[in-house]
């Protein structure tokens, strides 16, 4: 029997991949009292070979639209969910989404960043609702990011006791 969070998942069309394959030497997460501190990730996604690829690359603003990542921001979301599910076991475990801090890679001309991290701040919205799933958030832009990644984030979580 699937657990309320996946099966809202599943009806939104959201099937979890695996948890991104970490690129240095760090876990997904940790968790102190009832808060879960997720690593940083990106919008990757496995590929046939079961390799993390980026869908989207380059500078939002100069090599792709904001449409673009807000889509690269949106297969993030995805990849946090999957990680969180790989740290807690349970996505019901999570109470709330309290805070994420995002890094866009964009043109030196490009001020919108926030339009480009709704794409997580949307999707957590519409799975936990307006009172646990809107956060505290900064976006905050960058010249690069490793991979040539347009998005990067890690997120605060509160969790049930």
């Amino acid at each position: 029997m699937a657990h309320d969070t996946e099966r809202r998942l599943n009806e939104m069309g959201i099937i979890l991949p695996r948890r991104p394959k970490p690129i240095g030497n760090y876990v997904p997460g940790v968790v102190v009292g009832n808060m879960l501190y997720t690593s940083g990730t990106l919008g990757t996604q496995p590929d046939e070979n079961d390799n993390d690829v980026l869908p989207y690359v380059g500078r939002v603003g100069s090599d792709l639209t904001i449409e673009e990542g807000y889509a690269s921001a949106r297969l993030m979301a995805i990849n946090h969910l999957a990680m969180m599910k790989a740290v807690l076991g349970d996505l019901d475990r999570v109470k709330r989404i309290v805070k994420m801090i995002g890094y866009v890679s964009c043109a030196p001309d490009f001020y919108e960043p926030h339009k480009v991290l709704n794409g997580v701040s949307d999707l957590f919205v519409a799975l936990w609702g307006e009172e646990n799933g809107r956060h505290a958030r900064a976006a905050l832009t960058q010249h690069v990011l490793g991979l040539n990644a347009p998005v990067e984030a890690d997120i605060t979580i509160e969790l049930h006791a």
